[in-house]
């Protein structure tokens, strides 16, 4: 009797087993029957396709990626280029206001030199697409200037830029570093005055 009972328990459990892997198989089963060999077909160009537009979008990304390091690679070291820029444009003016050799001969070779280099230097950045930005008499362009000051100017209108502190340099289509620049603004009697006629106008057109 326990050999028996100890069978049909081991049939049952076997059963089981049987009825879990059951359902998977007939899936498979099922799929295999219901894919044609035209829908196989089919499934495999589609993968095919998909493979070939990953790809395809990888190397573009790469092209890209490749253009602006080859590009944009002197980025930094044009960045810190122009600084010599900076030094030239100050030891010039040291120069010019040294009165031990101001109105001399020799100030003068000096400063035709420092000129000179001047140019070479901005010439070679130009080769390389890095271009001074305009300042002077253009309007504050938040995106190109960094206005450090303003300056009362009632022949340009507010917001003018009517001095460059340091100069800005784009390279191609980016910037390199903003212009430092000084602005006009009008004076505060004109503002008032201004402001009084606004209200007169606005007083005048309600009446």
């Amino acid at each position: 009797m326990e050999k028996e009972e100890t069978q049909s328990k081991k049939d049952e459990n076997s059963e089981l087993n049987i009825d879990k892997e059951a359902p998977e198989e007939t899936e498979k089963k099922v799929e295999n029957e219901q894919l044609s060999p035209e829908d196989e077909i089919a499934n495999l160009k589609d993968k095919v396709a998909r493979t070939f537009a990953e790809m395809e979008n990888q190397r573009r990304r790469f092209e890209k990626e490749k253009d602006e390091a080859f590009e944009y690679g002197g980025f930094s070291f044009a960045k810190e280029t122009l600084n010599l820029l900076d030094n030239l444009e100050r030891s010039k003016q040291t120069l010019e206001n040294d009165e031990t050799i101001k109105d001399k001969d020799t100030l003068k070779k000096l400063i035709e030199h420092i000129n000179i280099i001047n140019k070479d230097m901005i010439s070679i950045f130009k080769k390389n697409n890095i271009e001074p930005i305009k300042a002077i008499n253009e309007k504050l362009d938040p995106n190109l200037h960094q206005a450090m000051m303003e300056v009362e100017d009632d022949t340009k209108d507010q917001g003018t830029i009517v001095q460059e502190i340091q100069k800005g340099f784009m390279m191609k289509d980016r910037l390199l570093r903003p212009s430092l620049v000084a602005v006009s603004k009008k004076k505060v009697e004109e503002k008032e005055n201004d402001q009084k006629n606004q209200e007169n106008q606005g007083k005048e057109a309600k009446n």
